[in-house]
């Protein structure tokens, strides 16, 4: 192998170790969920999930979108990130907890 080569290698194990350089801002991926296998996408009009939950529920998010966000979290637009706080904030107006 050539030092050109090896030189690159070693850039790429560097780079790897700093998902932070990269961003998505459009994929699309089969999810292969608990019942069925889905698409998940993000495109400059957000999150899409062809499961039943996200498709018929018209909810914003879903478990297989969710999931995707924790993956690929610091390559995501903060917009298209997953927010914990959110979650949280939407779980304590459904159980009348408080933090």
């Amino acid at each position: 192998m050539n030092s050109s080569m090896i030189g690159k290698i070693e850039k790429a194990h560097r780079y790897a170790q700093e998902p932070e350089r990269i961003t998505f801002k459009n994929l699309t991926a089969s999810f292969h969920g608990g019942h069925d296998d889905y698409q998940v996408s993000l495109t400059e009009d957000g999150w899409t999930c062809t499961c039943h939950t996200f498709s018929a529920h018209m909810v914003e998010t879903c478990s297989h979108i969710m999931a995707l966000q924790q993956i690929l979290g610091p390559m995501l637009e903060e917009e298209d990130r997953f927010e914990t706080t959110h979650a949280h904030h939407e779980e304590s107006a459904l159980t009348g907890a408080t933090r």
